[in-house]
């Protein structure tokens, strides 16, 4: 099983500016680039719109991943509207008040798909997680737009971090079996290791932040995508650069 993880795309609407970057031509070519690899299914771990949830957006989105005739999924971020982008991809089932939140496994590795919209997990959220955790010993994969944790990127740990992230973080740590997190939402290429549980950050369609900076620092302006291969129950992943 291979998925193309494809994250922070940050879309405007026509005609807006999106800071001078082209960011439809970018996911064009990020898409393009993630099915080079045969990838069995896509993920888009949130972040789709530029500034906010924007139906118009998500109508554009669409047929660009219809006409690939790959599965895909896709998961909210602090720029999305859940409820907007469940209506445009006949996603209204998997909601559950107003949050798109949702289990889909692949194989041997359970998989769980959350909604950090608010900047949180919310309680009811963390309940259900807390259940479907309870279920399974083994190991999980989970994608989430906001990483469970403080991840060394100044910036964003210091201005934007997942509110609650040392809720959700200790949540994780009581599992027995090893958790793979999936996530966005920093603009950076990272790997963080905390205890069983492993966050792997997955760089924007749209920049890269400077890690170390203070203020907001554009580091570059090279896109990518994650890969993630699931093979006979191992994980492997690697980030995959654009040429420029």
């Amino acid at each position: 099983m291979r998925i193309a993880q494809i994250t922070d795309l940050h879309i405007g609407k026509v005609g807006e500016d999106t800071h001078g970057v082209d960011v439809r031509a970018n996911f064009l070519k990020v898409l393009e680039a993630a099915c080079a690899v045969h990838p069995d299914e896509l993920m888009l771990s949130g972040d789709l719109c530029f500034d906010k949830g924007e139906a118009e957006i998500y109508d554009w989105i669409r047929p660009h991943l219809e006409k690939l005739g790959l599965p895909y999924r896709l998961i909210s971020g602090n720029h999305d509207d859940p409820q907007l982008m469940a209506k445009a991809f006949d996603l209204d089932p998997l909601l559950k008040s107003g949050e798109l939140y949702y289990r889909a496994d692949y194989g041997a590795f359970p998989a769980l798909f959350l909604d950090t919209t608010p900047y949180i997990v919310s309680a009811t959220q963390l309940n259900w997680l807390a259940e479907q955790l309870a279920a399974h010993s083994g190991d999980w994969i989970i994608f989430m737009h906001h990483p469970p944790l403080l991840a060394g990127v100044k910036y964003m740990d210091d201005h934007y971090p997942l509110k609650n992230h040392a809720e959700v973080l200790a949540l994780l740590q009581e599992q027995p079996g090893r958790i793979h997190v999936f996530c966005g939402h920093y603009h950076v290429d990272r790997v963080v290791s905390a205890g069983n549980v492993t966050v792997y950050v997955t760089p924007s369609c749209f920049f890269q932040i400077h890690p170390y900076a203070e203020a907001f620092t554009v580091d570059h302006y090279r896109i990518g995508f994650r890969e993630i291969e699931i093979r006979d129950g191992h994980l492997l992943t690697t980030v995959r650069y654009l040429e420029s």
